[in-house]
């Protein structure tokens, strides 16, 4: 006569079993327990115990259907230490990896990082990473964002970092980085990238190919850059940000056709010579610095130029009208 009862227990208990049953995938759990070995079992990552499921876990994401680990986001933490561990490359459906603001994170970018052809967003800024900027990063055709910014990385930019045609923003700013800009930057393969390079020793001339790109963000500033800048402007671009300051360029500002849409240009700390064209007063310009340059003649009035003060322009060879002091 208790059947009835019995028969509603074990329903029950099989709700709960299923109900508490782990999601993740064994092998991906594997991996992560290898990473936090390789980590020496670091405090942030006290969550990652191998009794639960690690899709609960901290810094990890699993996508709602499959339960394959997506999103590995370490980030904040100046225990952690070591270099990247090559374990990271065996999560085959990864599509963001994040490790950011570990100062005492060191080394390379580990090869097997090349493995993780669904990767969508690395990101490994502000870190102490060092070494060269990997090839092998141009073959991750799935990019997105590639965000290497405030590390100590060397060496040269590779050129196959043109080849990620759904690549949207490439941060290597902040790094130790020379050589020139690649060719190849004239050719992006697919869409045009916001590009910051600034803050690295990078030298030689902008290549001529990148004068037929129509970027709508460009950083160059703080390198060794030198010859024509000019060639980022053009009258039938849709640019919005440009910021060539502190290199050694060398142009003749009057025959700079600047795009309308222009909102943002900053030319501090060149060799700029000539007139601010009077086409400038059209801009609807927010940042305005061509100072510590070799520029002449009345600074055109109207627009947003006045509006703009002294240390905007102060430097130069023979700038005059206000701002500054009155043209002789």
């Amino acid at each position: 006569m208790h059947s009835p009862n019995l028969l509603l227990l074990l329903l029950l208990l099989f709700f709960f079993t299923v109900s508490y049953a782990e999601l993740c995938h064994p092998n991906d759990k594997k991996v992560l327990l290898n990473i936090k070995k390789a980590f020496n079992n670091p405090y942030i990552l006290t969550s990652w115990k191998p009794e639960e499921d690690c899709c609960t876990w901290y810094c990890v994401e699993c996508d709602r259907k499959s339960h394959r680990i997506i999103a590995l986001t370490v980030f904040a933490d100046d225990k952690l230490s070591g270099p990247i561990p090559p374990f990271v490359g065996d999560l085959p459906f990864l599509e963001n990896l994040m490790f950011h603001k570990l100062p005492n994170l060191i080394g390379p970018i580990p090869p097997t990082i090349a493995k993780l052809n669904n990767l969508k967003y690395l990101d490994l800024s502000w870190n102490g990473l060092s070494g060269p900027v990997p090839s092998f990063l141009g073959s991750l055709s799935n990019l997105d964002v590639l965000d290497l910014s405030f590390n100590r990385f060397t060496g040269s930019i590779p050129s196959s970092l043109a080849n990620l045609r759904r690549l949207g923003t490439l941060h290597l700013d902040r790094n130790k980085l020379t050589g020139p800009i690649p060719e190849s930057f004239g050719n992006f393969k697919g869409k045009v990238p916001y590009l910051y390079l600034s803050h690295n020793q990078l030298s030689g001339k902008i290549p001529i190919s990148m004068g037929k790109v129509d970027f709508n963000y460009i950083d160059l500033s703080r390198n060794k850059l030198v010859g024509d800048g000019s060639l980022i402007f053009g009258s039938k671009k849709t640019t919005e940000i440009v910021d060539l300051s502190r290199n050694l360029l060398e142009f003749n500002m009057s025959k700079v056709v600047f795009p309308r849409t222009l909102t943002y240009l900053d030319l501090n700390h060149n060799k700029i010579f000539g007139e601010i064209p009077t086409e400038v007063v059209k801009l609807e310009l927010q940042m305005f610095n061509v100072s510590y340059n070799a520029l002449c003649g009345r600074i055109p009035m109207g627009g947003k130029l006045q509006s703009f003060d002294v240390y905007s322009y102060f430097h130069n060879k023979c700038l005059c009208g206000k701002p500054l002091g009155s043209c002789k």
